[in-house]
């Protein structure tokens, strides 16, 4: 007589409404029959399985009726990457064992990593079956001793390979990225509008701020729709040219904000894996011509002139490889660009540079002609050193400016961006010039502000650099959506040294 199988033990599911970020967690009692009966110990790594979906989750346990030993709780991430109901059946057991770990393990002690590596430890990442240690182990190693080329190459491929990837029906279609660090730095909408205006395709996907106080995505919304789906893209493309889309909802290259994450965390920023994360995004988007722009100061991302250089080679030689043409524009990367920092005013300094307002901000307008310019070079809407010169004037003619209220019509109608609650100036201490301006601690100050998440919030800068400015003048104004950031701001401005530093 054969002995009968029990079917595995299964728990009631409940939603815990926990928002954690991107991290699924399960909370069970530690006298649950399915902890003793697996061995689950607290933060272990979970499998929870319900039908044929199934999420991989970092456990908790209590000691309390908070739940009945027969119910699993799940965070807001498990329980979206589930789709279950209030209640449902699931089973939970060990995570398996990963095999790709021990690619991470023999890199850390100086191996390199092969093609077949990385794919594995990228399709495992986005599966979610990284914990943060294993994700700060992999990223620590490839800091520790930096990728070469050709894993550069082989890590940019399994990030295209893992996500979707968009087709257009065009020879050319254009973009361009910013490789970050300079607050403010709104040119995307510009160059988009400039670019489409001028008969090319350019459908842009953007990202949301991770540690910013805005994403272009961000900045955007307060502007137009920016979450659509691939057919209202492929719609608003077809007609207009270009769009300005969120990349979240496309799923381009998705191992890449995983990595981001924990690299901010750990503040480290590794060459190899900034080249994967750029030149992936636009590979998956569909782009045959990108421009980067690489903004170069003392508080930017690239410090130097001479790594700006290296990173532009490097960044070619990866591109090169899969029939991408890059050409990289190295700018000033000494101090904010525009006046706004946060998305409603960054979308306002668009705005009045769209619009060839008098008092739009020079260096943006500047700034955004000089990407464009060489967007329509790269992609053969203007001759080779002429580029500058039409994009201005598409910016002068207002064909910019209508292109881009198309642009956003179709996404589904352009709107006024939102304005603070509460604004207060912080005034120059003493009378002088303007000699510094710390990047990092005015966007760590727009950010306590509330920025990105309240977008009316952010920094309202008066001063550039070598500006004469007296005594109890304004350098800027804090805008918040409450009195509480206001005032935390504030404490953060009284305390920072050099956040914008006045010499005598």
């Amino acid at each position: 007589m054969n002995a009968r199988i029990s079917p595995p033990p299964t728990l009631r599911a409940v939603r815990m409404r926990l928002h954690a970020q991107h991290q699924p967690i399960a909370v069970m009692r530690t006298d649950c029959h399915v902890c003793h009966s697996e061995g689950l110990s607290p933060r272990s790594q979970v499998l929870v399985i319900a039908g044929e979906r199934q999420v991989q989750a970092l456990l908790y346990q209590i000691d309390s009726d908070l739940l009945s030993p027969g119910q699993v709780a799940l965070s807001e991430a498990a329980w979206h990457a589930l789709d279950i109901q209030e209640g449902a059946q699931v089973q939970v057991r060990h995570a398996p064992i990963l095999r790709s770990l021990a690619g991470i393990r023999r890199r850390i002690h100086g191996q390199r990593l092969s093609a077949q590596d990385l794919d594995a430890i990228v399709r495992d990442v986005v599966a979610g079956r990284y914990t943060d240690v294993a994700l700060s182990a992999f990223l620590t190693a490839t800091a520790a001793l930096p990728l070469d080329t050709e894993e550069t190459v082989h890590l940019t491929r399994a990030m295209i390979d893992v996500g979707e990837r968009l087709s257009w029906d065009a020879p050319v279609v254009v973009d361009k990225h910013c490789v970050g660090g300079l607050p403010g730095n709104r040119t995307t909408p510009l160059v988009v509008a400039i670019a489409a205006a001028n008969g090319l395709i350019m459908p842009k996907t953007s990202s949301r701020a991770i540690t910013s106080p805005a994403g272009t995505a961000d900045t955007m919304e307060t502007l137009a729709p920016v979450n659509l789906d691939l057919d209202t893209m492929r719609r608003v493309v077809e007609t207009e040219g270009g769009c300005l889309a969120w990349g979240g909802t496309m799923a381009l290259s998705p191992a890449d904000d995983l990595f981001v994450r924990v690299e901010r965390e750990l503040d480290i920023d590794t060459e190899g894996q900034l080249i994967a994360s750029v030149l992936s995004k636009k590979i998956a988007a569909g782009a045959t011509h990108a421009v980067i722009d690489i903004p170069v100061g003392p508080t930017a991302k690239v410090r130097s002139h001479d790594a700006a250089h290296l990173l532009a080679q490097r960044l070619s030689e990866t591109a090169a490889h899969f029939g991408l043409a890059l050409r990289c524009l190295f700018t000033d990367g000494t101090q904010p660009v525009g006046r706004g920092i946060g998305p409603a005013l960054e979308a306002m300094d668009v705005l009045a540079v769209l619009k060839h307002d008098p008092g739009a901000p020079q260096d943006l307008l500047d700034r955004a002609v000089l990407v464009a310019g060489a967007v329509l070079e790269l992609g053969g809407a203007a001759a080779a050193g002429d580029g500058t010169r039409l994009a201005l004037d598409t910016i002068a003619s207002g064909r910019a400016w209508d292109k881009f209220q198309r642009i956003c019509n179709a996404q589904g109608g352009l709107r006024e961006p939102p304005r603070a609650a509460f604004i207060e100036p912080i005034l120059a201490p003493h009378s002088g010039r303007v000699v510094h301006i710390d990047n990092r601690k005015l966007s760590r100050l727009a950010k306590l502000a509330g920025a990105p998440e309240s977008p009316a919030a952010g920094v309202h800068l008066q001063v550039r650099l070598g500006d004469e400015i007296a005594k109890d003048q304004p350098m800027l104004f804090l805008h918040a959506q409450t009195r509480g950031e206001l005032a935390y701001a504030l404490e953060f401005s009284r305390e920072a040294e050099s956040l914008i530093l006045v010499g005598s």
